[in-house]
Parts: structure tokens; C-alpha cells; sequence
């Protein structure tokens, strides 16, 4: 990594193997605190004990109407868009897809089971095994929901050639998941990973965070990524907060076709505002990226939040009868054509 350091006490990081993109803004690289651990610079994570009790303590208003709710994720379970040669796009469910872009196929944030403890409530619209041929797998950061050790060793030997792309420092992680040698890319906000000129893939920021085990918080960069390809634009945007990054990828990305945003693990707000998206504030993410449509994810699959599992999905619907009609509904497993 080259490194500088400003006034602020806050040094500057990328990967000097990888270029960065010409942006239509100031950035100097990817922001690190002074104990050496990534931040979101204009509003870094507070990781508060208080605020954690505090949730932990206080009283979920929906906790009866979780209880009762038998919501579930529609789900189409055909195999048949992983043998055709159509670029396309399919959520896998949580925020796992499955894309197709200039012929390249790719896998982002595949989990494939349940995780440790949390099970899923939807089911894979495929069968794991059948995920073969994968040219790249994107890993957005560390979390456990996003980077699943099981999923991630059947995928390494089932696709022995696949490259793995991630944040800065997730070297470290990957291979101990695999346990297999891999390529590995690991690149700052806004590099380019090295690909084939049929597409380009850049990783970008998210206002989120990083963590393992109990002592590796922001150790390992955490984002999303920019797909290119045969004249289409694809942003996943990770886990994130609500920030400045939105409008700011926006510019760097003008005419992004599909934006792929997370609209679950929302409540209570004053604690998961700072890592996670309101439906509400989904759409405000989507109008400042200026994506044609916006296609919402991390919801219905885990339940890591005090909100039901339809309740995000419930709010922006009746959100998008007063919008312009740019938000896509796609069941698990759904093929949209690229």
C-alpha cells in the first residue's frame, strides 16, 4: 500500500497494483484513522456499548407482530439462466447475486446455507452445487451474512479458477475461508480491479463497517462494487448507511442501469442507521445515484434486526406507489435480462 498523511491525522491508503478511477471529484484514497483501522471519514462507525445495550434493553414495538407474521420470500427455483448465455442478473436471495455481464459470470456475496446460528428463511433458488463455471467471486466485506466460510469453501473448489475480488486487507481473510489457494484482488475505494476489457469492475465505498472476531474491527475494508459491461452499468452498493457516497458514485457512474440497494436490518434506527438503509432512505440513495431502477436487497432471508422479515419490502411498496415506478420487485431466483 502507498500511503500519505494530511492534517487531520488520517492517512490515506490504495492498492498500488491496481489503478484508480479518474473521478470528477477530489479523493485522495481510501481514509484510515490514526490506530491504522478504515473509516468512513465524514461520519465514522461508533462502535458504543451504550448504544447496543441500549437496544438490547429497550422495547421492540413489533416484537408481537414478529412472533405472528408467516411472510416469505417468493422464490422460482430453476437452474436454467446458469447454462444459458444471456448476460442477466438473478438475486440469490439476502444480498447474494448471481450476474452475467458480457459474458462473464460472476457471483457477489454468495451464502449459500444458514449462517452459524441464524438460519435462512428463504430458500437458495439453486442448488449449490450447481454454481460452477464462476469466473469471479466479490466479496464486499468480512460479515459473516456477506463472507460465509461455508459457502465460500465449496465455491473455491468447485470453481478451482475463479478470482476473488475485495476490500483492502481481505487477503487475510479469504484464503483461512477457502482453505484453498486462490487469486485473490484486493483493491481501495474506487480502483479497478484487473479484468478482461469486456468489463470493468470497481469497488467503491460504503458507510458500514468491519468485523470477525472480538478484535479486528475495520481491520478489513468493507464497500461495494461497479460493474461494466456491453454498454450496461450494475452498482451493488453493500451494506451502507446513508452518506454522501451515493450521490458522489452517481457522478463517477453516470447512467447506471440497475442499483442493487439493501432496505432490511433497519430497526431500531438509531442503531443500525449508521450500517444499514431505511426503505426510506433507499430511495434517497437510488434518486442520488441516478439509476434507471433500483432493485432492493438484504431483507426476507435472515433476521438480524427488530423489524419482521416483510416489513421492509411492505414499506417500499407502498413508498413506490408515490414514486416514479423505478423499483424493481424480482423473487428470489427471478432472471432479469441484461
Amino acid at each position: 500500500m502507498s500511503k500519505e498523511t494530511t492534517n487531520t491525522v488520517v492517512t490515506y491508503v490504495k492498492n498500488s497494483d491496481l489503478l484508480t478511477r479518474s473521478l470528477p471529484f477530489e479523493w485522495k484514497g481510501t481514509p484510515v484513522d490514526k490506530r491504522g483501522r478504515f473509516v468512513y471519514e465524514d461520519m465514522p462507525f461508533v462502535n458504543s456499548f451504550r448504544d447496543v445495550l441500549k437496544w438490547q434493553l429497550s422495547r421492540n414495538p413489533q416484537k408481537s407482530e414478529k412472533k405472528t407474521d408467516h411472510w416469505k420470500l417468493q422464490v422460482i427455483e430453476d437452474e436454467s439462466f446458469l447454462t444459458s448465455n444471456q448476460d442477466c442478473l438473478v438475486w440469490l436471495g439476502h444480498a447474494s447475486f448471481f450476474i452475467r455481464l458480457a459474458g462473464v459470470r460472476m457471483l457477489i456475496d454468495p451464502v449459500l446455507f444458514n449462517v452459524s446460528i441464524v438460519k435462512r428463511h428463504s430458500a437458495l433458488p439453486v442448488r449449490p452445487e450447481s454454481l460452477k463455471g464462476i469466473d469471479y467471486i466479490l466479496i464486499s466485506h468480512d460479515h459473516r451474512d456477506h463472507c460465509d466460510e461455508k459457502s465460500l469453501q465449496l465455491l473455491a473448489k468447485q470453481n478451482p479458477n475463479a478470482v476473488f475480488l475485495s476490500g483492502l486487507k481481505m487477503e487475510e481473510v479469504i484464503p483461512k475461508l477457502t482453505k484453498r489457494e486462490t487469486e485473490i484482488q484486493t483493491a481501495g475505494w474506487y480502483q479497478e480491479y484487473k479484468t478482461p476489457s469486456a468489463i470493468s469492475i470497481t469497488y467503491v465505498p460504503s458507510r458500514h463497517w468491519g468485523r470477525r472476531y472480538l478484535t479486528d474491527t475495520n481491520v478489513h475494508l468493507w464497500g461495494g462494487f461497479v460493474l461494466e459491461g456491453d454498454g450496461k452499468v450494475i452498482y451493488f452498493g453493500g451494506d451502507s448507511g446513508y452518506g454522501k457516497h451515493f450521490e458522489q458514485i452517481g457522478k463517477a457512474f453516470p447512467g447506471i442501469d440497475y442499483s442493487l440497494i439493501g432496505v432490511g436490518a433497519y430497526k431500531p434506527e438509531f442503531f443500525m442507521g449508521q450500517s444499514h438503509l431505511s426503505p426510506t432512505d433507499s430511495l434517497k440513495a437510488l434518486k442520488d445515484t441516478g439509476a434507471k431502477y433500483m432493485i432492493p436487497m438484504h431483507f426476507g432471508t435472515f433476521d438480524l434486526a427488530d423489524e419482521p422479515l416483510g416489513d421492509p419490502l411492505k414499506v417500499l411498496q407502498k413508498l413506490d406507489e408515490k414514486s416514479r415506478g423505478n423499483i424493481l420487485f424480482p423473487a428470489v431466483g427471478d432472471v432479469i435480462h441484461l
